[in-house]
C-alpha cells in the first residue's frame, strides 16, 4: 500500500505518532531509563504492523484503524516514562487497547475462515494475557537479579489479576464491535456468508 492510499490527516497522524515515539526514546536516554528506550523501539516496529498486515493479507486498512494500532504502541511506550506509576489507570487503558488490537487480529482470522470469532478471541487473550504476565514477572525477576533496570515491571498479584480483567475487557469489545468495526479486513465473500 502507498501512502497515496491514506487521508492526509491520517498521514500526519503517523508521522507524529512515530516522531513521539522516538521523543519518548530520546527522553528515555536522557534520564537514563533503559525500560523507556527499548520500549520505544518495539513501539516504534509496531506501528509498522498495519503495512505487514496490509502486505500480507492484500487488504486496506482505514486510516483511523492504523492510527488505532499506533496510538497503543504510543500510549505503552509513553508508560514507561512515569504513567504506569504515577496514573493509576494507565495499565489499564494500555491492557484494554493492546487486547482489543491482538483481539481484532483473531476476529479477522476467525471470520476470514468462516469461524465464530468468540470463543477464540476469549481463548486467545486468556491464554495470550498469562504468558504475558508470566514473561513480564521473570523479566523483573532477572532484572533484580542482576541489578538493572527491569524492561518490564510486575507490580504483583492485584496487578496481574487486573491485567487479565483488563484483557477481557478489549476482548469483550472486539466481540461486540468487531464484525462492524473491522469489516474491512474480511474478504467479502467470505463476511457475506456470516451474514
Amino acid at each position: 500500500m502507498t501512502n497515496t492510499t491514506h487521508q492526509p490527516a491520517a498521514r500526519t497522524a503517523e508521522r507524529g505518532i512515530r516522531y513521539a515515539i522516538v521523543a519518548v526514546f530520546l527522553a528515555g536516554l536522557r534520564s537514563r531509563k533503559p525500560a523507556a528506550m527499548v520500549n520505544a523501539v518495539f513501539a516504534l516496529v509496531g506501528t509498522f504492523v498495519p503495512d505487514v498486515f496490509e502486505r500480507l493479507t492484500g487488504v486496506t486498512f482505514h486510516p483511523w484503524q492504523r492510527v488505532y494500532v499506533e496510538v497503543a504502541m504510543l500510549t505503552h511506550a509513553v508508560g514507561m516514562l512515569g504513567p504506569y506509576d504515577d496514573v493509576w489507570w494507565w495499565d489499564h487503558l494500555t491492557h484494554t487497547h493492546s487486547a482489543t488490537i491482538l483481539s481484532g487480529f483473531v476476529h479477522v482470522l476467525a471470520r476470514r475462515r468462516g469461524r465464530d470469532p468468540s470463543q477464540r478471541v476469549i481463548a486467545v487473550i486468556v491464554c495470550g494475557g498469562i504468558l504475558w504476565e508470566l514473561a513480564e514477572y521473570a523479566i523483573h525477576r532477572g532484572a533484580d537479579t542482576l541489578g538493572i533496570d527491569p524492561v518490564l515491571v510486575s507490580y504483583g498479584r492485584v496487578d496481574t489479576a487486573l491485567d487479565l480483567v483488563f484483557n477481557l475487557v478489549g476482548a469483550a469489545l472486539v466481540i461486540l464491535f468487531g464484525d462492524r468495526a473491522l469489516e474491512n479486513l474480511v474478504s467479502k465473500s467470505e463476511s457475506d456468508g456470516q451474514q
